[in-house]
């Protein structure tokens, strides 16, 4: 199966409307955001097949592989990004890893934007982008990626409200907040005991696992552990972060206590699964 790359931190791409896609099963190395600027079809990724319509917004991580058919006349607008891109933001370092976070772990499929409200917005911003990308203006460089930045925050935005309600559409409220607080806390460790998170949302100690567990599913500290191995996996398989970099990231404290912490889990050191 061929493979795309990119060499650059981020690449818009707006091809011609086409009756046939020219490409046939094939795989991304990088972050790919796909918006059907017109037409409709179905779009296969990873052997799942999504239909389409003018307006939907795809994304594609690193080594999702896809294909389309087009049923009628189709026109495709692609931002490429890459891990690279989020160090150039101008945002601050914690909403960046929010991002990353959303984008590294999105495991749904299909169209991505599901609000009306949002749906303008993308659309609003995918034409500003086509139009701005053919500008000569001496700040088109700059504008470009402004407006790419902000349509990977309201994808991401999106991403983060999917996560909360794939819990369950009935979910608590207060079980929401507690998500988006590890969510947003993932990173340090001393602010996702079960004490602390207590404290923050007043809830007994004794009372918040069961509390949690009986809203999703899983107690606090399995949906903890599952979210940060998720972003661990997730560094070992598309950084080059070395272990102990990782180890430091996540508040561990050195890289012996990451080893453990992930073979207890997966059965494999960090090392092999990476090498695997």
């Amino acid at each position: 199966m061929k493979k795309d790359f990119l060499q650059q931190p981020f690449e818009l791409d707006l091809k011609e409307a086409m009756e046939v896609c020219p490409r046939g099963d094939h795989s991304v190395s990088f972050f790919e955001l796909v918006y059907i600027v017109s037409g409709t079809g179905t779009q296969d990724i990873n052997g799942n097949t999504f239909h389409y319509n003018e307006g939907h917004l795809f994304l594609l991580i690193p080594e999702d592989a896809h294909r389309f058919t087009f049923t009628t006349k189709t026109q495709l607008f692609f931002i490429r990004f890459n891990k690279v891109f989020f160090q150039f933001h101008t945002m601050t370092k914690d909403f960046l890893k929010r991002i990353d976070q959303s984008f590294s772990n999105h495991t749904i499929q299909g169209a991505i934007i599901k609000g009306e409200e949002d749906h303008q917005i993308i659309k609003k911003l995918m034409e500003s982008l086509m139009i701005a990308m053919h500008s000569k203006n001496f700040y088109a460089n700059e504008l470009n990626h402004l407006l790419v930045q902000t349509v990977l925050t309201t994808v991401a935005q999106n991403l983060m409200k999917e996560e909360i309600l794939e819990v369950n559409e009935t979910t608590d409220h207060k079980v929401a907040d507690i998500i988006q607080y590890v969510h947003g806390h993932i990173y340090n460790p001393k602010k996702l005991t079960g004490e602390n998170i207590s404290k923050v949302f007043g809830i007994s100690k004794t009372y918040i696992g069961r509390y949690f567990k009986s809203n999703t599913g899983k107690t606090l500290n399995e949906y903890v552990v599952h979210y940060k191995m998720g972003l661990i996996e997730n560094r070992l398989q598309h950084s080059d972060m070395r272990i102990s970099e990782i180890a430091d990231e996540f508040g561990f404290t050195d890289k012996s206590h990451l080893n453990r912490f992930f073979k207890k889990i997966k059965g494999i050191s960090p090392s092999l699964f990476r090498n695997e």
